[in-house]
């Protein structure tokens, strides 16, 4: 500033030769006192890696597309939430989750938006939009009309919280903590501050406050951050990475790219030949590396180097905090290299007073010799104006470069949460007293992880949260009919189509030794079953085969187009002791990322009640009557290690039958041993029909039936 204004005062009291004087006096005063280095330095790359919320840190300027971490200015204090699962018979267990709600300041100039946020070094949200983990998100974009934030203003109090008009600001309310061991994690956000690259030149203009003046041509760059106090620093980061120079144009400073700007000629007519010196090579370095934030590598640091042949083993790491990708990086050190190499020559000549216009920063062109050069120096001195030259070499071949191997956050998409809650037999064959509910869930897409889990037993009016839901299940749909068969054999002849929820699922066959270990257990529709061979015939769709069917006792069916396939595996679902009864119903809401999932079911009380007896048969008595028998089942002993009779599972093994002849009113019977007898009289009048159930301990079972025909008088 001290050259502008002196050369300007010069002008006025000393013409061309007062200007030229208090040109170079305003030069010695800018570089002594006015824009002597302070010890804070200009924009470096190590100052965007860590989150700060240190008390007056300057929040960077953005520009371009860049991505930064910022610095929280407000946040509450953790948030503590409680939900209980476990039951009679099993133990409670009280689980506690954590969410906090802070802010976070990104640039003290307005900005357009933010794409992908990170958190602790993965994706908290991915370049859909999507969240990786719950939480409510409002960014206040900077902009001098922007309105306080409504959660600040409740926590704070609308006289008391400010606006932070002209900071661009995110807020984050109740992000669940759990995936960051239950603090603030360090976040890094993809900043859009503009709505394409932009020059070194536009950026030193903004930065400087219009005191550097762009004139036009400068290297683009995808985003930059003006770090720190000192804009004279952050001017020079600038013209290092675009080659730019600078010249004193009016009241201003003009940066001019490579090439850019009026060549004047000069005539050398007073300095001798051996004023123009070479340097020697090892002034040079031999290898020049630019490291850069690369958009490619998620805007993590890259290297790109320029070496050169010869003498020389010294080299030079030059950090360029912008936002660059691989060839550009590369073309700037092969520049940088290349200039250095040029700069080696040096030359002075001696011209008349006309050559005070001249001044530093500008390209001359010597008359009668090739090249050009750039003006480094200028002495006035007894009516002649000396210039000090340094050789301009700014055309350079393009290079080609690469990023290397990109090992990125994962960002997969969530997609819709899949719910499905329903009762099993005990597949671990405790004898339960409660009703045990089993909820699986996943989403449409492989990026799912999990959701919190609410149930309510009065229709929705009150809801208990039980936690978070297991590990994603590989669940889908039945694509084509499957007919019934008993489960008495290996179903050869039926095959089931199935379509899993995405792509990222996958189902295995099983062998006979891993099948009778409970392998490949699947729930289709309300029947269990279990498939021994598993073909994939598209990216989402399989064909099971080797299938055995009404596995625990589950009722055998036909099986329709869209019937609900579930894996059951131990550690994607959660088992739920519920104090309610068979009959009831059982709502459940799964709460993910980004949408609530609902669903219904009915106890049925498979889970306490014993199955269906099996087997049931008559044989005709010689009065005419019949004798019924059948055999029970148990809630354990599905294995039979022993060979003996079924486990009894009860407290005592009873039976109600019911006995309904053809016009006459039912009959029920109570009996402790599998066995009952029909008369002649009930079958005389037609077929009887005969349901037979098992009363456990919490109720009766499903209930089997048999219709005993008349007896054919010819036997």
């Amino acid at each position: 500033m001290a050259t502008l204004v002196l050369t300007a005062v010069g002008n006025v009291f000393g013409g061309p030769i007062g200007g030229a004087i208090g040109a170079t006096l305003g030069q010695i005063i800018d570089r002594n006192l006015l824009f002597k280095p302070k010890g804070r330095e200009g924009p470096r790359l190590t100052e965007l890696a860590v989150q700060g919320s240190s008390y007056g840190a300057p929040i960077p300027r953005l520009f371009g597309t860049i991505r930064v971490a910022g610095s929280v200015i407000w946040a509450t204090d953790l948030v503590e939430h409680r939900a209980t699962s476990g039951g009679k018979g099993r133990p409670k267990v009280t689980s506690y989750s954590y969410t906090a709600s802070f802010a976070v300041a990104l640039s003290s100039r307005p900005i357009l938006g933010v794409g992908r946020i990170w958190a602790d070094g993965n994706l908290l949200r991915g370049a859909a939009g999507d969240w990786k983990s719950a939480t409510n998100f409002r960014l206040l974009t900077g902009g001098e009309d922007q309105p306080v934030d409504p959660l600040i203003a409740s926590a704070e109090g609308a006289a008391l919280a400010p606006a932070h008009r002209g900071i661009a600001y995110a807020v984050f309310e109740d992000l669940a903590l759990e995936d960051f061991g239950n603090r603030i994690p360090s976040l890094t956000f993809e900043v859009t501050a503009d709505a394409a690259p932009v020059t070194v030149g536009a950026v030193a203009q903004a930065v400087s406050d219009g005191v550097v003046r762009d004139a036009g041509g400068s290297a683009a760059i995808d985003g930059f951050s003006a770090y720190g106090e000192n804009a004279r620093a952050v001017v020079a980061v600038l013209g290092q990475i675009g080659g730019c120079r600078f010249a004193p144009v009016g009241d201003a400073i003009e940066m001019r790219a490579p090439g850019v700007g009026a060549v004047a000629t000069v005539e050398d007519a007073g300095a001798p030949r051996r004023a123009r010196s070479i340097r020697p090579i090892e002034t040079v370095p031999q290898s020049i590396a630019v490291a850069h934030y690369d958009p490619a590598r998620d805007y993590q640091t890259g290297r790109q180097r320029a070496t050169r042949p010869g003498a020389g083993r010294r080299g030079e790491t030059v950090d360029a905090p912008a936002a660059i990708g691989a060839g550009a990086a590369k073309a700037l050190a092969t520049a940088m290299l290349a200039r250095a190499e040029a700069e080696r020559v040096r030359r002075r000549v001696t011209s008349d007073v006309a050559a005070i216009a001249v001044a530093p920063g500008d390209r001359v062109a010597i008359a009668g010799e090739d090249g050009l050069w750039r003006v480094t120096g200028a002495t006035l001195e007894r009516m002649a104006v000396t210039l000090d030259l340094l050789a301009e070499r700014w055309a350079t071949a393009p290079v080609a470069a690469s990023s290397g191997r990109v090992l990125g956050a994962p960002d997969a998409v969530a997609g819709t949460t899949i719910l499905h809650a329903f009762e099993l037999p005990a597949l671990d064959e405790a004898l339960l007293s409660e009703p045990r509910l089993t909820i699986v869930a996943a989403g449409s897409a492989p990026g799912w992880r999990r959701a919190a889990l609410r149930t309510s037993l009065d229709g929705g009016a009150r809801w208990t949260a039980i936690g978070g839901s297991a590990l994603p299940a590989t669940l889908g749909v039945v694509a084509a009919g499957v007919p019934w068969a008993p489960a008495t054999l290996v179903d050869r002849r039926s095959e089931i189509l199935v379509d899993l929820a995405h792509d990222g699922m996958t189902l295995s066959g099983a062998d006979a030794g891993a099948l009778d270990r409970g392998a490949n257990l699947a729930l289709v529709g309300d029947e269990l079953l279990q498939f021994g061979a598993a073909d994939q015939l598209a990216a989402r769709r399989w064909r099971l085969r080797d299938l055995l069917r009404g596995r625990r006792g589950t009722a055998l069916a036909d099986h329709a187009a869209g019937d609900r396939f579930v894996l059951i595996e131990a550690e994607a679902a959660l088992t739920l002791s519920l104090a309610a009864a068979p009959g009831q119903a059982v709502q459940v809401a799964a709460e993910a990322v980004s949408d609530v999932a609902e669903t219904s079911v009915v106890l049925t009380g498979a889970s306490i009640l014993p199955p269906a007896p099996v087997g049931l048969a008559f044989d005709d008595d010689a009065d005419g009557g019949a004798t019924i028998r059948w055999r029970r089942r148990g809630r354990s002993g599905w294995r039979w290690r022993d060979g003996a009779d079924t486990p009894l599972g009860e407290e005592r093994e009873h039976y109600r039958v019911t006995i309904v002849p053809t016009g006459a009113a039912a009959r029920t019977l109570a009996v402790d041993a599998p066995v009952a007898r029909v008369t002649a009289a009930e079958r005389a009048a037609g077929p009887v029909g005969v349901t037979v159930a098992q009363i456990g301990t919490n109720g009766a079972s499903p209930a089997a039936t048999i219709v005993i025909r008349p007896r054919d008088p010819r036997l």
